[in-house]
């Protein structure tokens, strides 16, 4: 099915996917919690070098793991049907 697809699919920099917003959240919230990077990776189940690339603004990441992170702020990216009716 190809819900399963989007499990696994990359999130790419195009119109419309802000990762910028994504980045500087993360980040924020991070602090905010006084969290390090390595508490964050260990907390959503990622590594430490997917957390770096993700606050960097890595133009390529797995939709899976930035849900992950997005998780524990009780957020998370996905597919927004946009056809009308």
């Amino acid at each position: 099915m190809w819900y399963s697809f989007i499990y696994f699919m990359y999130i790419y920099i195009r119109k419309g996917i802000d990762m910028d917003s994504i980045r500087l959240f993360v980040k924020r919230k991070r602090k905010e919690l006084k969290l390090t990077q390595e508490d964050l990776a260990l907390n959503a189940g990622v590594g430490l070098r997917f957390v770096r690339d993700l606050e960097q603004g890595k133009t390529t990441l797995r939709l899976d793991k930035v849900n992950d992170v997005l998780g524990l702020f009780g957020k998370e990216v996905g597919v927004i049907d946009t056809t009308r009716e």
